[in-house]
């Protein structure tokens, strides 16, 4: 039953209400961030908010401008109106920066989604673990592969960041893009991308039809008239479209409160030993066989690009991967059967890595399909040929005990440690020759 103390205390509430693109809406979680912000980090963050009816916004600040603090202030307005259903899609690699952030900075708790961390809380009794009581991280891999359960929440913000992974939505070949792109469309969104263009003017009709797929039309009628812009009143137009929806903040822009530091790289050149160059060429022509039965059909391109890292990296790097490629093999030949899932070490560890291409393509070609498909006899044969020179890549990569990339790097290191001793120096020479002078 209200009384008419339920009504001053409501309308007390109500006195607080503050317009969408007004900075008092922001004024609690100002208060208690833990980061000094510029005044274009709180612009970006209103204007995400600004439109009540926006399905959302793509913030694309230049490198090193803050786009993870816009964000973050986004979902520290989110938690305080306790609008709890909110995820965060990010690369693999950022998944634990973006934890540390939102603790440090916005004291806001989150979670990170994986494969054991998922099946645990299923295990515990939550039969959607995307529904906790927190801010939920997760890569896009792991966003594509558990769509439904995305689908079935009811998120108050999803934060996409470096957005531009999914440039290629428009394409049917995009497959993740597509999938992520489907699986959050209902719901509010923000994108982060420091390079919302890169390639084509295509590029931009993705990005933006993740957020709205009306604002261009479709993708016939933007390519006719924005894919080659032929005067400057189409360009005139394409700014205007794109206002409401992207907000974008240039260095020069911020230079009156942000200094920055010049950046002056050191190259360090190597030569790699007789036995790395060996072992990086021979596992270089393995990969690109047409047909291998040690990486999973779905994910070839996917895992191709992690092991050319982890070859680039070092010898220790690719050995262990080597032998757990080696073991699934034997035990595919053992039972006859193709290869479906990655080795353990890796299965477990993939999508934490920052090998992800700018964005992925499902690849049906090459070897045995999935589904636990039987050998024939010639394919067994092709299998252990296979295996035997996996184990040859492993065994000299094993005998190789001098890491050429690793001693150079600790030349480059002293270089560099000395160039910044004798900046420094310089600077305070400069500094007491202008004292001197005044």
């Amino acid at each position: 039953m209200s009384t008419d103390y339920h009504a001053k205390y409501f309308a007390h509430e109500l006195t607080k209400r503050c317009a969408s693109d007004s900075v008092e809406k922001l004024a609690t979680v100002l208060a208690d961030a833990q980061v000094d912000l510029n005044p274009h980090q709180v612009e970006a963050a209103l204007f995400a908010f600004r439109s009540p009816f926006s399905k959302g916004a793509i913030l694309a600040d230049e490198v090193g401008l803050g786009k993870t603090i816009e964000a973050g202030l986004l979902l520290a307005q989110k938690w305080a109106e306790r609008k709890r259903r909110l995820l965060v899609i990010v690369p693999a690699n950022l998944r634990k920066q973006w934890e540390q952030e939102l603790a440090d900075k916005f004291y806001l708790p989150s979670v990170i989604l994986e494969a054991r961390s998922f099946n645990e809380t299923i295990r515990a009794g939550n039969l959607n673990p995307f529904q906790q009581d927190a801010i939920v991280l997760c890569s896009y891999q792991f966003a594509r592969t558990k769509e439904p359960y995305l689908r079935q929440t009811a998120w108050d913000l999803v934060v996409i960041d470096e957005a531009h992974r999914l440039r290629n939505v428009y394409k049917n070949t995009s497959k993740i893009a597509l999938s992520v792109k489907q699986a959050v469309a209902p719901f509010p969104k923000v994108l982060l991308t420091a390079t919302p263009l890169q390639n084509s003017l295509l590029e931009l009709y993705g990005l933006v039809s993740i957020i709205d797929d009306f604002a261009f039309g479709d993708l016939k009628s933007y390519r006719a008239r924005f894919a080659r812009l032929g005067d400057d009143a189409d360009f005139t137009e394409l700014k205007e479209r794109l206002k409401p929806l992207c907000k974008r903040t240039l260095r020069r822009q911020v230079l009156e409160y942000v200094k920055y530091t010049n950046r002056h790289a050191l190259v360090q050149e190597f030569v790699p030993s007789e036995d790395e160059q060996r072992l990086y060429d021979l596992v270089s022509d393995y990969l690109q066989r047409p047909t291998l039965y040690a990486l999973p059909a779905s994910q070839r391109q996917l895992m191709t690009l992690i092991l050319r890292k982890l070859l680039a990296s070092s010898t220790y790097a690719i050995s262990g991967t080597l032998e757990g490629l080696l073991y699934r093999l034997e035990a595919a030949a053992a039972a006859a059967e193709a290869v479906e899932t990655p080795p353990e070490g890796l299965s477990q560890d993939w999508e934490q890595l920052d090998e992800l291409a700018d964005e992925w393509e499902d690849d049906d070609t090459g070897a045995a399909k999935p589904e636990q498909a039987r050998l024939t006899p010639e394919q067994l044969v092709e299998l252990r040929q296979e295996m035997e020179q996996l184990r040859q890549f492993h065994d000299l990569a094993k005998s190789i005990i001098r890491n050429s990339k690793g001693e150079v790097l600790l030349t480059a290191l002293r270089r560099g440690f000395a160039a910044a001793a004798e900046a420094q120096k310089n600077k305070g020479a400069a500094t007491l020759q202008h004292k001197a002078v005044m």
